[in-house]
C-alpha cells in the first residue's frame, strides 16, 4: 500500500493561526478497510476529502458517509475511530485553537470536542470553499485556496494580538509544562483572569489544555523504538508510570505499550 503525508507552508500573514496545511493519502487494497484514529488534539484542523469517504463505526444511526466532504474538527480531548474502504486524499489545515474567534468569529469552547460540517460552520462561504477544495487540479492548488480565503477572513475581522496567544502558543510548544500560577504571573493576569482568557481562547482550561499538549508529545515519540515506556513518561513530565498510562488510555483509546510496540491503526502518516 501506498502513502503520502506531506505539510505546506501557509503565507506568512496567517502563520499565527494556522501551524501548517496537510495532505495525507493512502491507496487502501480491495477487500479491505484502514481506520483513522483521532487522537485528542488541543489544536484544531479544517479538513476536506477530496477522494473517498470515512464512516463512524461507533455510530449505527449512519448509513451513509459521517460528514460531508467537509468539516472542522476542533480542539478534542476524546478520541474518535473512522473507517473506509476505498483509497483517499485529505487536504487540511492545522490551526490553533484561537484561529476560531480570531479568523472565524466564533468561540472556541462552543465548537470544543465537535466535528462540524463546514457549510454549518460557516454558511455559504464555507460551501462555495469547500466546492473551490474538492475542484481543484492538486494539493498546491488547493493550498493557494484556503490560503487566500483564510487571508480574506484575516483583513475582514482584523483580529488583533492578544497576550493570550502568546500564553496558549507556549503550552503547545513548551518542553516542560509550567503550572497556571506559574503562566498567570509570567504574563501579569491574577489566575482568575488568567484562566478564564485562555478557556475563551484554548476551549479548555489551561490545567486540561496542558494535559491534552503533554499527551500530543507523548504520542510524537512514536518510533523511538530505543525508549522504554518509562523513558516516554518521564520525558514528557508524568510523575509515574501509572499516571502516564491511565491518561493515554484516557485520550488515545490505547495502552502506551500497545501504541509504541504494537501496530496502532492509521499509523501510517506518522511512519512517512
Amino acid at each position: 500500500m501506498s502513502t503520502r503525508y506531506y505539510t505546506i507552508a501557509p503565507p506568512p500573514p496567517l502563520a499565527p493561526y494556522v501551524r501548517a496545511f496537510w495532505v495525507f493519502e493512502h491507496d487502501v487494497e480491495p477487500g479491505t478497510s484502514y481506520v483513522y484514529r483521532a487522537m485528542a488534539d488541543g489544536c484544531a484542523e479544517l479538513v476536506f476529502h477530496y477522494k473517498g469517504m470515512f464512516h463512524n463505526p461507533g455510530e449505527e444511526e449512519q448509513t451513509g458517509p459521517l460528514y460531508n466532504f467537509s468539516l472542522l474538527h476542533a480542539q478534542s480531548r476524546h478520541f474518535k475511530r473512522f473507517v473506509t474502504q476505498e483509497s483517499f486524499g485529505i487536504f487540511g489545515a492545522y490551526l490553533y485553537p484561537f484561529a476560531i474567534p480570531q479568523l472565524f468569529g466564533h468561540a472556541s469552547p462552543n465548537v470544543t470536542n465537535h466535528m462540524i460540517n463546514l457549510d454549518q460552520f460557516l454558511g455559504v462561504p464555507g460551501k462555495l470553499l469547500e466546492e473551490q477544495i474538492m475542484m481543484a487540479g492538486d494539493n498546491l492548488q488547493r493550498a493557494r485556496i484556503l490560503g487566500q480565503f483564510l487571508l480574506e477572513q484575516l483583513n475582514k475581522q482584523k483580529p488583533k494580538e492578544q497576550v493570550i496567544q502568546t500564553a496558549v502558543k507556549q503550552v503547545v510548544h513548551a518542553r516542560s509544562l509550567k503550572t497556571v500560577e506559574q503562566l498567570s504571573a509570567q504574563f501579569n493576569l491574577s489566575q482568575r483572569q488568567f484562566e478564564r482568557k485562555f478557556t475563551e481562547y484554548a476551549g479548555f482550561t489551561p490545567k486540561v489544555y496542558s494535559r491534552i499538549i503533554r499527551f500530543q508529545s507523548a504520542l510524537s515519540q512514536y518510533g523511538s523504538d530505543y525508549k522504554s515506556l518509562t523513558d516516554i513518561a518521564y520525558e514528557c513530565g508524568y510523575y509515574d508510570q501509572s499516571h502516564f498510562i491511565h491518561e493515554f488510555k484516557e485520550f488515545s483509546g490505547y495502552h502506551p505499550g500497545q501504541y509504541f510496540k504494537g501496530r496502532p491503526e492509521g499509523i501510517e502518516y506518522r511512519e512517512v
